[in-house]
């Protein structure tokens, strides 16, 4: 039985996706909120949870270059499997991550379902040098962060849900180029065109 697949979706129907993993296509049974959000060309990571429907898979969305480099290194901590590594990229952001190692703190993996004290502190330990920390307060990566926000709440207000503010504006943050990222208008105009003319009424859900 496969546990897990690692690749880029080919293509999402209401309840499948078929994911290319090593130049091989498969055809996985996934939820409903995975199915709506996978988009050709993402990377997705999926994995079979304990509290899925059996065939069912739970999945982690992976864009940019970071997300992919926190997948590989949580599966080679000792202990940490696809089901474990889940749940840590669902509780906490990369940054999160990469700050809990710096700090050498594992309270915030010992609260992730599945994952005890000795897992935790192995995580800490093995992901130590291998994540680039976050970015300080102040330096540009951050001020990107801020203007993101701002976007996605300009999105809400002209009418489009939470997730698909929040998906376009990652969308557009992993491919724009850097002035781009820096400025509310240039950003916001970038994730209107990624919405596309879909009435934001629709896009609610």
């Amino acid at each position: 039985m496969i546990s897990s697949l690692h690749g880029t979706v080919l293509h999402a129907g209401t309840d499948l996706v078929e994911v290319s993993v090593g130049g091989v296509g498969f055809t996985v049974a996934v939820t409903p909120d995975v199915a709506r959000t996978a988009r050709v060309g993402d990377q997705l990571l999926l994995a079979h949870g304990p509290d899925r429907p059996r065939g069912r898979a739970v999945a982690v969305r992976i864009r940019r270059s970071r997300g992919m480099r926190a997948v590989r290194v949580l599966l080679g901590v000792t202990g940490v499997g696809p089901k474990s590594a889940l749940g840590v990229l669902a509780a906490m952001s990369v940054d999160q991550i990469a700050q809990a190692v710096a700090d050498d703190d594992d309270a915030p993996f010992r609260r992730v379902s599945g994952i005890g004290p000795k897992t935790a502190k192995l995580i800490v330990v093995q992901l130590t040098g291998k994540l680039a920390p976050p970015a300080p307060s102040g330096t540009p990566a951050a001020g990107s962060r801020a203007t993101a926000d701002q976007v996605v709440a300009a999105l809400l207000g002209l009418g489009w849900s939470e997730r698909v503010a929040i998906e376009a504006v990652e969308s557009v943050m992993a491919d724009a180029a850097a002035g781009d990222r820096s400025t509310v208008p240039a950003l916001l105009r970038l994730a209107l065109a990624h919405l596309g003319p879909a009435r934001a009424e629709g896009a609610r859900g």
